[in-house]
C-alpha cells in the first residue's frame, strides 16, 4: 500500500474512539493524595486523528502549584525518603517498574488518543519505560559505593558524598510523554529526591498511569507529584522558592527562557532540546540496509522525535539513486488512523503542529526543493495530517535544510567528498543525533568522530540506557541516562579528615 492510497479518512469519529480511563478531570496529586484543583481554567485534550475533544484536564493555579511543590519539600526535609538507602530506593524503583508494565494497555490507548502516535509505537512505552526504571536501579551502588580520596600531598583523605539535590520539577513533552518523564523520574528518585512533575498539555492523562503505578508501588507520600497545565504553570514551577532542580525536555525557544530563570535563580537545570540531525550516506553504503532502518531513524513517529536525522546527505554521484530509495521507502509506508495497526504515520500531534509543519512545506517548494513525494497537507475529512514527505534538489541554505520542522519530512543534500559531508553535517546551530551508513565499520565510525552532536549511530540509531544521551549547542544542556544522567540529580559534598 502507498502513502497516497493509506490517506483517505480515518473512518473514526467520536462516537467510534476506543474509550481511555479517563476522559474529563479535576485533579492534581499532592502528597500522596488526588486533590481537586482550585483553577477554573480547563485545558483541553483533542484527538489528532479526527479533531474532536475527548478530555481536560485542569490549568492548574498558583495554589495548586505551591501545594504540590509544598508537598515535596516536606517529604525531602521532614519524610524518610531521602534518608532511606540507594538499595532500599532501587527495590521500589523495580515494583514501580512492574506496575507500569502492568498498565501498558491503557496507557498506549490513551497516549495515542492524546497525540496521534501510531499504537505501534504507544503500545512499547511502557516497556521501554520499565527498562529504564529497571537499569537505574542497577546504578545504586554508585550512590553506595564508599568514595575517599587521599591528598596528594599525604596525611589526609577527603570523603565524597552524593547527596540528593531536593525537590525537582520533571517538565516532559507531548512526543513521548510518559518515556520522556520517566527518563528523569527515575534517577530522581533513586538519588533520593522528591519530584514534582507536569506533562505537556495535550498529553496530560497518560502520566497518570505513571503516578497510579507509583502509589500502588508504595512511594511514600509527598515523594512523586503532579501537575497539569500550560506555560504559565510551567514558569511558576521553574521560578518556585521551594525547586531545587529544572528538568526539561522540549523546543529550544522554551528552553532558552528555562535556563535564563534557572541562571538567574542559580539554579541547576537539565535540557535535552531540538535538533536538525544528518544521515551521511557514504559512497559505499547498502541502500537496502539503509532503507530497512530509514523510517526509525530519519522519521521515527511521523517526524516527531527530537534526534530523527531528517537531513540525508548523499554522495554526488548516487544521489538520484539515494533519493529513489528514500522516496520508495516512504510512500511504501501506510499513513492513516493510529489505531490501525498498519499505520506507520499518523497525524501531527496537534492544530498548531500541523500548522507549522505547513509553513515549512510552503517554504521549501518556494525556495525551489523537489517533493518526490508528498510535499502537501493530506486529503482527509477531519484529523491533523501531512503527507509523508520527501524533498529532493535541497541546499544548504533551504529554510528547510536548517530549522526543526517535526513532521514526516526529510531533505535529502548531496555533497561531493567526505570533508562537504562533515562540514554539511556540522554547518547546524544543533547538536543532538546523527548516523553514518557505510559497508565499512571503520571508516564509519571515522566520519561518526568528526561530527559534532552529542550521539551517532552507525546504520542505525537508538538510545542505550546505559549511555549518556545530551546535547551539544542549541540542543541542550547536561545528559539523561547512564551514570552521568543519575549524576545530574545529585550534589557533592567532600569531608576532609586526617589519616595520621
Amino acid at each position: 500500500m502507498s502513502a497516497t492510497d493509506a490517506r483517505p479518512a480515518t473512518g473514526r469519529t467520536a462516537s467510534t474512539r476506543p474509550e481511555p480511563r479517563w476522559t474529563h478531570v479535576d485533579d492534581l496529586y499532592a502528597d500522596g493524595a488526588w486533590t481537586r484543583s482550585t483553577a477554573a481554567a480547563r485545558l483541553p485534550l483533542v484527538d489528532p486523528a479526527t479533531g474532536q475533544e475527548w478530555g481536560s484536564v485542569p490549568d492548574c493555579s498558583a495554589d495548586d502549584v505551591d501545594a504540590a511543590l509544598s508537598a515535596a519539600d516536606r517529604a525531602f526535609r521532614t519524610g524518610p525518603w531521602p534518608r532511606t538507602t540507594p538499595s532500599q530506593r532501587a527495590a521500589l524503583l523495580l515494583r514501580i517498574a512492574d506496575e507500569v508494565e502492568a498498565r501498558a494497555a491503557d496507557t498506549a490507548l490513551t497516549n495515542t488518543l492524546e497525540n496521534g502516535s501510531p499504537i505501534s509505537e504507544t503500545r512499547g512505552a511502557a516497556a521501554n519505560a520499565a527498562g529504564i526504571l529497571r537499569h537505574v536501579a542497577g546504578l545504586a551502588s554508585w550512590l553506595e559505593d564508599e568514595d575517599v580520596r587521599p591528598f596528594p600531598a599525604g596525611g589526609a583523605e577527603t570523603v565524597v558524598r552524593r547527596d540528593p539535590v531536593g525537590p525537582c520539577v520533571l517538565i516532559a513533552p507531548w512526543n513521548f510523554p510518559i518515556n520522556l518523564m520517566v527518563v528523569k523520574l527515575a534517577p530522581a528518585l533513586l538519588a533520593g529526591c522528591t519530584v514534582v512533575m507536569k506533562p505537556a498539555p495535550g498529553t496530560s492523562l497518560s502520566i497518570r498511569f505513571v503516578v497510579e503505578a507509583c502509589e500502588a508501588a508504595g512511594v511514600p507520600p509527598g515523594v512523586v507529584n503532579l501537575v497539569t497545565g500550560g506555560g504559565e504553570v510551567g514558569d511558576r514551577l521553574v521560578r518556585h522558592p521551594l525547586t531545587a532542580k529544572v528538568a526539561f525536555t522540549g523546543s529550544t525557544p522554551v528552553g532558552r527562557r528555562i535556563a535564563a530563570a534557572c541562571g538567574e535563580l542559580l539554579r541547576p537545570v537539565t535540557l535535552e532540546l531540538g535538533g536538525k540531525s544528518s544521515a551521511i550516506v557514504l559512497p559505499d553504503a547498502d541502500l537496502e540496509q539503509m532503507s530497512a532502518a530509514l523510517i526509525r531513524t530519519c522519521l521515527r513517529n511521523t517526524g516527531q522525535t527530537c534526534y530523527i536525522s531528517t537531513r540525508i546527505l548523499a554522495p554526488s554521484e548516487r544521489y538520484e539513486e539515494v533519493v529513489d530509495m528514500v522516496t520508495r521507502t516512504v510512500e511504501a509506508a501506510p499513513q492513516g488512523d493510529p489505531f490501525d495497526e498498519r499505520t506507520v504515520f499518523g497525524p501531527m500531534a496537534s492544530r498548531a503542529q500541523y500548522e507549522v509543519v505547513r509553513d515549512h512545506l510552503d517554504s521549501a517548494h518556494a525556495e525551489g526543493a523537489r517533493a518526490t513525494v508528498g510535499g502537501r497537507p493530506a486529503d482527509t475529512e477531519r484529523g491533523w495530517f501531512i503527507e509523508p514527505t520527501v524533498f529532493a534538489d535541497v541546499t544548504p541554505g533551504m529554510r528547510i535544510a536548517r530549522e526543526e520542522v517535526f513532521g514526516p519530512v526529510v531533505s535529502v543534500l548531496r555533497y561531493d567528498d567526505i570533508d562537504e559531508a562533515v562540514a554539511l553535517a556540522n554547518d547546524t546551530s544543533f547538536g543532538l543525533g546523527g548516523v553514518v551508513f557505510s559497508a565499512d565499520r571503520e571508516a564509519a565510525q571515522a566520519v561518526a568522530e568528526r561530527m559534532d552532536t552529542g550521539s551517532v549511530g552507525v546504520n542505525f540509531f537508538g538510545s542505550n540506557h546505559n549511555a549518556p544521551f545530551g546535547g551539544r549547542h542549541d540542543s541542550g544542556l547536561g545528559v539523561e541516562y547512564g551514570i552521568e544522567g543519575l549524576s545530574q540529580y545529585v550534589t557533592f559534598k567532600s569531608i576532609h579528615r586526617r589519616t595520621g
